[in-house]
């Protein structure tokens, strides 16, 4: 099977540009039982291991609705349901605490195998689901509590948390919970920044068509709509990832959990190769007005002052002033950027002024800013995104994704303006 990547899982200078802005950061891995029987499943392992050499912090949940259908059939046993989110009744509980049994060892084999410490854990505290549109769910349950301390305490110590779809009442009765909503409940609790379910579909299709991005309030009026059009092992995953966004995990991602390298490439590429379901995390920032042009001057004014940025009058703000891009919050602005295109050489745009106030430092607020001009940029049919940096580019390599590049990229009228200054700004360049 083609994987279609763009980036060698081998080109460490492909993978560790990304670094930078995933350490620390916990990645809740979602298995669907069906990818744990795949033949590549120990190659998604092993990019697992690659993650948590780089710093990045996993979690992992797992499913059994393959196991469980495939022990039943074997055992010649009636289930009730196979996904932990119908009735699940004593039999089928039973199979469930078989299946989960299976592939929880298996993937504490594999990850023992990569060299990495791993726990199963009873983190998950549930209740029953209940007697619904008056169906007693009987054994189902849904998540009441997760341990935090105790999932913080195991990745301090290095270990990986391995939780599979069972949790325990208050008297430590078992009840069988739908993996793809014990994932997200496990996101929220531990303030993971992504989701990553794996899935033996390409990832999420709308009518017919594979989205390869869609936000999570798009998301959300086709599930309201036309709940039908979207592919239907993917209707679960859709519906609670638009949960997961809310409560706060920005992304989630579904990827083909058969696709050699497919973890990598979705992560360390621009481009991915499943679907990104995200959060509007762009809505604090929004384009100038003339009000803003004192606040963007007094802004920038300390940066002009160690010569990180050109000095600009206020005049020359207020007549370029849809060039530029705020930050705010509370109302107050902490951040701008702007961007500027050439008719010279309409396909490059240029962003600059990109400053944050000191306090908000380390909190990605410079590269939000980044990727926003890339972003509009690209909306106005740029292809490539020009920088130009005395002080801050490594700023613009390691984190924002840009390459240094010699100064003739540069549109004419530009370049003149680069030769006058003398400051021998650094040129960098970025694809779209």
């Amino acid at each position: 099977m083609s994987n279609g990547s763009d980036i060698k899982p081998t080109d460490l200078r492909g993978i560790l540009k990304y670094v930078p802005r995933f350490q620390d950061q916990i990645f809740v891995i979602a298995f669907d039982g069906s990818i744990v029987a795949d033949e590549n499943f120990p190659n998604i392992l092993l990019d697992a291991a690659v993650l948590r050499s780089l710093g990045i912090k996993i979690v992992i949940v797992h499913g059994i609705g393959h196991q469980i259908e495939e022990l039943a059939k074997l055992r010649q046993i009636p289930i009730s349901d196979s996904q932990g989110t119908g009735v699940t009744d004593a039999a089928t509980l039973d199979l469930a605490i078989r299946a989960s049994s299976r592939v929880s060892h298996l993937l504490i084999e594999g990850l023992t195998q990569n060299g990495l410490k791993a726990a199963l854990t009873n983190a998950v505290r549930a209740v029953p689901l209940g007697i619904i549109k008056g169906v007693d769910h009987q054994f189902t349950g849904r998540v009441d509590r997760i341990d935090k301390e105790f999932l913080s305490q195991l990745i301090t110590s290095q270990v990986v948390p391995v939780l599979n779809p069972i949790g325990f009442d208050r008297d430590g009765r078992p009840l069988r919970i739908n993996s793809d909503l014990l994932s997200a409940e496990i996101a929220e609790a531990l303030h993971a920044t992504k989701i990553i379910y794996f899935t033996p579909c390409e990832g999420l299709e709308i009518n017919g068509k594979l989205k390869h991005e869609i936000s999570a309030e798009a998301l959300r009026t086709v599930i309201e709509n036309k709940p039908d059009s979207i592919n239907e092992p993917m209707r679960s995953k859709a519906a609670h990832a638009i949960k997961a966004v809310e409560n706060g995990t920005p992304r989630i991602h579904l990827i083909d959990g058969r696709l050699l390298d497919g973890l990598l490439n979705e992560i360390f590429s621009n481009e991915g190769v499943g679907t990104l379901i995200h959060g509007n995390e762009y809505q604090q920032i929004r384009q100038a007005t003339r009000r803003d042009v004192r606040a963007i001057y007094n802004l920038t004014r300390q940066a002009v002052k160690r010569e990180e940025l050109v000095y600009r009058t206020q005049q020359a703000i207020e007549k370029n002033i849809e060039q530029f891009y705020v930050f705010e919050i509370d109302e107050n602005i902490i951040a701008c950027v702007s961007l500027q295109f050439y008719a010279d050489k309409p396909k490059y745009a240029e962003v600059g002024s990109l400053y944050v106030m000191p306090f908000y430092h380390h909190r990605g607020i410079g590269k939000k800013m980044v990727d926003y001009g890339c972003m509009m940029a690209k909306e106005r049919g740029a292809t490539t995104v020009i920088a130009l940096s005395t002080q801050a580019f490594s700023f613009f390599t390691s984190v924002c994704g840009f390459e240094e590049a010699e100064k003739e990229v540069l549109p004419e009228s530009r370049l003149k303006a680069y030769d006058d200054s003398g400051r021998n700004s650094k040129v960098m360049t970025r694809k779209l």
